[in-house]
């Protein structure tokens, strides 16, 4: 995109750029039965929380203009997600990960031709079989909605760093 690094990255994690209808509705359709459960009076973890969003991940650390990293622990097959609290990119890096997922979602940007390449990955750290086990059956039940996620993302944030920021001259 005919964009620069810095513009790239800035747009990563906005709002506007982040909170895409498509989305919340996959989410909303994940977290359907807790909340319902919740409503009729049974136990529910989700019921007075927002729904899972880039809040609930914790920024870890930017490398200049070249990427950006967001950290998120917890036992995701859950419908509650299972979150585990993090404060920080130290905290992060030292949490005990046995009996849960430790997930970094980075976005790296790459000068290309004239313009900016920008690319997201995902890496799951499962500390021990068990958690592995519980994992996997998740990932695979969500990967297509992640990757369609993903790719509406890119595109966003794409069409985001095209547009003149907010604080430059119209």
């Amino acid at each position: 995109m005919p964009a620069s690094s810095a513009r790239v990255l800035d747009v990563v994690g906005r709002p506007d750029v982040v909170d895409d209808p498509v989305a919340r509705g996959l989410i909303a359709l994940r977290e359907m039965p807790n909340r319902l459960a919740g409503r009729l009076g049974f136990a529910s973890n989700l019921q007075h929380r927002p729904s899972f969003g880039l809040d609930n991940f914790t920024f870890l650390g930017r490398d200049g203009n070249h990427e950006i990293a967001y950290g998120l622990a917890g036992r995701f097959w859950q419908s509650d997600y299972g979150l585990v609290p993090v404060a920080d990119a130290p905290a992060f890096a030292a949490l005990e990960s046995s009996g849960i997922a430790k997930l970094v979602m980075n976005f790296t940007v790459e000068a290309e031709g004239s313009g900016t390449r920008l690319t997201t990955r995902t890496r799951v750290w499962c500390g021990d079989d068990a958690t592995r086990r519980s994992f996997r059956p998740y990932w695979l039940l969500i990967r297509p909605a992640s990757g369609w996620i993903r790719r509406r993302l890119l595109k966003r944030a794409h069409d985001a760093a095209l547009q003149p920021s907010p604080t430059s001259p119209a």
